[in-house]
């Protein structure tokens, strides 16, 4: 499954014998639907509710189709009348809602391009335009300049096309044009015009969001009303209380009110200050106190009104006017006195701190300029000290700070090299820099086209691919490659892979996998980044069998035959060592694994290695899987290929500069910060499962070392896991002496049961759903 997107198979096994991939997941969509519905009719936020509904009207879709047979669940093909290349539109779980994603509405520049040419607001309109003399002409000088966008790999297709036309290439851009003629009402296929072309990617340099992604993100972000009312009480309501409680001060001797009789000019003072309320209360909306019956302000001013109009005020109103100017006294002095000045002085101070709200317009403003398609190296530059030009356009005091939330948003756009990203910490995690990836690996495999504007075409089309998200499969299918696009195929032979080119996909491809392990060390890979490694293999002529994260849920029980590859690459690797040792591998026996080349509709299989997961799990492979059943062989696969660390390691030649200790001794931080997490934890599985992979990475990186440094690792161990609570420690102790008895070549249960002291083997699925960390 792609863990990081569909939350589903990837496409590398099948559900459950017997049971059909609708009738096994109908009941998750129907789960999908009752909670965005929920969402749309209870949330407070006007806008969580509008994509909540949004997110009904999906899964109504999804259900809509499973339930007319328009939706085939677990194909490559799942919307009839779709072909494989098109993007279907796929919510989570790996769900096709039956609507392809480049569908719809004419998007802004679809009809500013219809607009332009004098045609109807129709995407077949558009397509045929585009083949005539000025549309190929159009999208020649479009190719040229560069300033285009490709948000989906479609709107590539015509660019494609021309590129053939002007190169002599008649007869395939007629026979890419048969393939795409039957969607040309249904589908965009025009890209979108940008003011310059983005710098190119060739340096390595790589962004998190776009800027107009950023200006987006703070356009967004509306007043706070509650900060916007204190603000305005600060600023406006608490001095103007001041001038009323001043006002009625002056009537005060021996501390009664109105024992001095009010003059006419008092009258006349006190009717323009309620003429200035009124003024106020008109251009200052968010803070209601004022007009509260039962606050001293609302009680001196309505007072006040009363003596304007000529009315004296009977002895009930005189009490609570007397009460009312006792206490604001009593509270902060008399107006005008040393510590009532110094309050609101510091008060005034607090509203004129700009609001996030007034701060985030100001840096959007500051990114008008920037091109909204790429990021900026100089995304610190736009979160710099209020200047006094803006001062002086926005009001903002000079030399005012932006705020955190808004700067982290900005940092998000800074264009960098991976490792300064990872250290400023705008990468987090494997997930992230598996987003990030593509950017790198659409310019190592364009590379291979040496005409530069094809060579920009098929990066930005790789780009834009890889934003396309996983669907749920079934029967060993894999999803759509980017080599499948027809206007990719189109271009195959103008693709030379030379040596620079290998040599460039490889140096990328050790980099990334040494940013991958040294970052994270007790991560899984994501199967994006999986992905990314693959393509970069292929482009480096290297044949490894990279493996993904699998679903337990809709797990058939059998694996492809790379699976068969992966493990006895690890054998080559890792036979003899503590890792193959501590899991009990034979790995003779792996390595003499000999898969047949199909199993079923013409799809290759692995049965013997899937045989021999299910062995190791303890789990018939002749019955139904349960979840944990499944996930218990899944880990078994995962533990016998070293999912993925030893193709890094070994071929791809990854040597993390820290050296292997180093990551071994993060990648058992990680273990201990997730044992520390299992107590009291009603939900403790998942933090067991990977807790288990963090281990096993651990152990792996320790299996890198000769003896001496195991042992001296295994020292620092001890040390770590004494700095956590006695909870954890206890969780911990029969893991580390499992490890240590291995290390000293004694042998472990192959049950998984506790010997020599309680030692034990840590695996992250319990077949029958309880796990012994949870006692």
């Amino acid at each position: 499954m792609d863990r990081n997107d569909s939350g589903r198979n990837d496409g590398h096994d099948a559900t459950t014998p017997g049971r059909g991939p609708a009738e096994v997941h109908r009941a998750y969509p129907m789960g999908q639907l009752a909670k965005a519905f929920t969402t749309a009719v209870t949330h407070h936020d006007r806008r969580v509710r509008a994509r909540a509904e949004d997110r009904v009207d999906r899964w109504r879709r999804v259900l809509a189709g499973m339930a007319d047979g328009t939706l085939a669940v677990g194909s490559r093909t799942p919307v009839a009348g779709l072909p494989a290349w098109a993007t279907p539109q796929v919510v989570r779980g790996g769900f096709a809602t039956g609507t392809p994603a480049a569908s719809g509405p004419l998007l802004p520049h679809e009809a500013h391009a219809a607009h332009r040419a004098g045609l109807p607001a129709e995407r077949r309109a558009l397509f045929a335009h585009a083949l005539t003399t000025t549309g190929l002409a159009e999208l020649t000088d479009l190719l040229a300049s560069g300033a285009y966008a490709v948000e989906l790999p479609e709107e590539a297709a015509l660019l494609t096309v021309a590129w053939l036309a002007d190169h002599g290439e008649t007869a395939t851009a007629l026979e890419l044009l048969d393939v795409l003629e039957p969607f040309a009402e249904r589908l965009r296929f025009l890209p979108r015009r940008i003011p310059a072309p983005p710098p190119g990617s060739d340096s390595g340099i790589v962004f998190r969001w776009t800027v107009g992604e950023v200006r987006r993100r703070l356009q967004q972000r509306r007043p706070h009303a509650d900060v916007e009312a204190m603000n305005e009480a600060l600023a406006v309501w608490n001095p103007f209380a001041d001038e009323l409680l001043d006002h009625w001060l002056k009537t005060v001797r021996d501390g009664r009110i109105l024992a001095r009789t009010p003059k006419p000019a008092w009258r006349e003072q006190a009717a323009a200050l309620l003429e200035r309320y009124s003024t106020l209360a008109a251009e200052h909306t968010f803070c209601g106190k004022h007009r509260r019956p039962k606050e001293n302000a609302f009680i001196l001013r309505t007072a006040l009104e009363e003596l304007v109009r000529g009315r004296d005020l009977d002895a009930r109103r005189r009490g609570m006017v007397q009460h009312a100017v006792d206490a604001m006294v009593r509270r902060r002095g008399a107006p005008g006195t040393p510590e009532h000045t110094a309050l609101r002085a510091r008060q005034a101070a607090d509203a004129a701190r700009p609001t996030h709200h007034a701060m985030a317009q100001l840096v959007t403003g500051r990114l008008a300029d920037l091109p909204p398609d790429t990021g900026t190296p100089q995304a610190r530059a736009f979160t710099v000290p209020v200047a006094p030009a803006e001062h002086t356009a926005t009001g903002i005091p000079i030399g005012a700070d932006v705020p955190e939330p808004i700067a982290r948003l900005v940092h998000r756009a800074l264009a960098a090299d991976v490792p300064t990203l990872i250290g400023a910490g705008i990468v987090p995690s494997a997930e992230v820099l598996a987003a990030l990836v593509p950017q790198l690996v659409a310019t190592a495999s364009a590379a291979a086209y040496p005409d530069p504007q094809l060579r920009r075409l098929m990066a930005t089309t790789y780009g834009a691919f890889r934003n396309r998200r996983s669907l749920l499969l079934v029967d060993l299918q894999h999803q759509v490659r980017f080599e499948e696009l027809p206007w990719v195929r189109a271009v195959e032979q103008h693709r030379q892979t030379t040596d620079p080119v290998r040599t460039m996909a490889a140096h990328t491809l050790a980099g990334l996998g040494e940013l991958a392990l040294q970052g994270w060390p007790g991560t899984v890979l994501p199967n994006p980044l999986v992905s990314e490694f693959a393509t970069l293999s292929r482009t480096a002529g290297l044949t490894l069998p990279w493996t993904e994260e699998l679903a337990a849920d809709i797990f058939m029980g059998t694996f492809t035959p790379k699976f068969s590859r992966a493990a006895r690459a690890a054998a080559e690797l890792l036979d003899g060592t503590l890792y193959a040792a501590y899991y009990g591998i034979g790995y003779a026996t792996v390595a003499g694994i000999d898969e047949p080349t199909s199993q079923g509709r013409g799809r290759r299989g692995a049965p013997q290695f899937a045989a021999l997961c299910h062995e190791r799990a303890g789990v018939d492979g002749t019955t139904w899987l349960s979840v944990a059943q499944g996930g218990a062989v899944i880990e078994q696969a995962q533990i016998l290929t070293t999912h993925n660390l030893a193709l890094l390691a070994g071929p791809v030649g990854v040597t993390p500069p820290a050296g292997w200790a180093a990551l071994a001794r993060s990648a058992f931080a990680t273990t201990c910060r997730l044992a520390a997490r299992i107590h009291g934890n009603p939900r403790s599985l998942t933090t067991i499962k990977d807790m288990a992979y963090a281990w096993r990475q651990a152990l792996f990186y320790l299996s890198m070392l000769i003896p001496d440094e195991q042992t001296a690792a295994l020292a620092q161990f001890d040390d770590d896991a004494a700095r956590y609570p006695d909870h954890a420690r206890a969780r911990l102790a029969p893991v580390l002496a499992g490890v240590r008895l291995v290390h000293e070549g004694g042998d472990l249960d192959s049950n998984g049961a506790p010997t020599h002291g309680g030692a034990r083997r840590l695996v992250g699925w319990a077949p029958d759903g309880h796990h012994w960390l949870q006692a």
